[in-house]
């Protein structure tokens, strides 16, 4: 008599939701066009979540708006200019280093 092994079902991948998805049902909510149930349908997502993507929304929607918080514009010219000069330093040091044989040309 041969003992079988149980074949286990795969699991089933969770879906990943990109958050311009959410965002999208979100706003589809709030526009009330369609009940919650259609939405559902639609996009295949439970009424308890779209609840949730919808306070969410609504929470922080006010971020968007907000002036403050901004962080300071860089200044790219000191980094521009330690760009230009590492990088004379650089073409420096290997021409110097070829020249003395110590830098192979297997670059």
């Amino acid at each position: 008599m041969k003992l079988m092994k149980k074949t286990t079902a795969a699991k089933k991948q969770r879906r990943k939701l990109t958050p311009q998805f959410k965002a999208t049902v979100a706003l589809a909510a709030l526009r009330e066009d369609r009940t919650l149930v259609e939405l559902c349908k639609v996009h295949k997502v439970h009424v308890t979540q779209i609840n949730e993507w919808k306070k969410q929304l609504m929470a922080r929607a006010t971020e968007v708006f907000s002036s403050g918080d901004r962080p300071d514009p860089v200044d790219l010219a000191p980094l521009h200019a330690k760009i230009g000069q590492l990088t004379l330093e650089n073409d420096f040091l290997e021409g110097a280093l070829t020249k003395a044989g110590l830098l192979s040309a297997r670059q």
